[in-house]
């Protein structure tokens, strides 16, 4: 037994050497534009809740109401007893909104894409993933025993080449991010929805940082290029740009009653608690009301990476509200960040293995509620530190 803890801090050790090891942050406060963290107030650049909608009213309301009407907990699994009706208005909710059949809330994002590439495919299919799609994706694919190729980042050429490989497996499964989340660039869904019909594939997209930002009143990626109706399989998070917490996966009624009876990672546990619930119905209420917010997360996220860029930074090729500033080494990642921690700005070291190795980064999150005032600032900021560490 004593090895056993002998070698759990040889490998911490390991980590501290190599600069891997992390630590998590205490959070005073809500997780808005500016945060509180060890007894400094930080402009809050590393931040999923694009649309600023954590702490909105509405979301708030509906979140208490949900507790006062149905406790803390949904107690069991959904297919037992913890289904409320509330859960079943959620999903016609998000159905509506993705303008899809049917739809399925999973309590996390990692959840949703394990259960359902496990659910999907086993020995016999063949899946094919984008290079860089998230870990969960990955974790799926390497739980469900399906053949698993990846194709080289956004090239179609390459996407081609794997689908070509694939013929004779009975199911054909891509996969792709539609909105990385290190790199910020977009999928070119419409290319890969075309090689997916040519070679009778079927198309399921990860709208994890494309959900409330892309599309018609946030409805994403897949929206925004008119694709909707041609991705089987459409899958997205709720503690994002929703502000709320768990996930969900839309399409036909037939995919999401296959995956209520089939994902493994949704029916062996407890639903959601109702305020969770209740407050993504809220959510989806905010982002059509206040459909200013997708706009103007764009419009800062752009003006920010046009700055930046004149500047001489490497922000690889993002596209959207997230901005990665490549650095590449490690202990000057941690420096940079550490440099504009001191000045009030919090700017997240992003190490391996969450990126590649010699791809440490800052990856900066665009929130609509940023001032235009504090962004100029944190900009002006940034080059300033990056210039004197010779990052620029």
């Amino acid at each position: 037994m004593n090895n056993f803890y002998t070698n759990l801090e040889n490998e911490l050790h390991k980590l501290d050497e190599q600069h891997l090891f992390r630590e998590m942050k205490i959070v005073h406060g809500a997780l808005t534009e500016w945060v509180e963290i060890k007894e400094k107030k930080l402009l809050n650049l590393s931040s999923n809740n694009y649309l600023g909608i954590a702490d909105h009213p509405m979301l708030k309301r509906a979140a208490i109401q949900a507790i006062q009407q149905s406790g803390c907990s949904a107690t069991s699994a959904r297919l037992i007893v913890g289904n409320y009706e509330l859960y079943d208005q959620v999903e016609r909710d998000l159905a509506r909104f993705k303008n899809t059949e049917a739809a399925l809330i999973f309590n996390s994002g990692y959840a949703a894409n394990v259960g359902i590439v496990t659910a999907l495919v086993g020995r016999g299919d063949i899946i094919i993933s984008d290079k860089i799609n998230h870990a969960s994706i990955i974790d799926g694919a390497r739980l469900s025993g399906a053949e698993f190729l990846r194709y080289k980042h956004k090239d179609m050429a390459d996407l081609e080449r794997c689908l070509q490989k694939a013929e004779g497996y009975s199911c054909k499964l891509i996969v792709t991010d539609s909105v990385f989340s290190m790199d910020g660039d977009l999928a070119p869904l419409p290319a890969i929805v075309e090689l997916k019909e040519k070679y009778g594939a079927v198309l399921m997209i990860d709208e994890a940082h494309g959900s409330g930002v892309f599309g018609e009143n946030g409805r994403g990626l897949a929206d925004f290029y008119g694709v909707s109706d041609r991705v089987e399989i459409n899958m997205g998070t709720l503690g994002k740009a929703f502000g709320c917490s768990g996930a969900y996966v839309a399409g036909r009624k037939v995919l999401i009653d296959y995956l209520s009876n089939k994902a493994r990672s949704f029916i062996f546990t407890t639903g959601l608690p109702p305020a969770v619930v209740a407050s993504v119905q809220a959510a989806i209420q905010v982002m059509q009301l206040e459909n200013w917010r997708q706009k103007d997360v764009l419009a800062k996220a752009s003006w920010v990476r046009e700055e930046l860029d004149k500047a001489g930074f490497n922000l690889l090729n993002s596209e959207s509200q997230i901005i990665p500033i490549l650095v590449g080494d490690i202990e000057a990642t941690l420096e940079f960040s550490s440099r504009l921690f001191d000045v009030n700005i919090l700017a997240v070291a992003i190490r391996p293995p969450t990126v590649p190795p010699k791809a440490a980064r800052l990856r900066l999150s665009i929130m609509a509620t940023h001032s235009s005032e504090d962004l100029a600032w944190a900009v002006e900021q940034i080059k300033l530190i990056g210039r004197e560490l010779g990052i620029i």
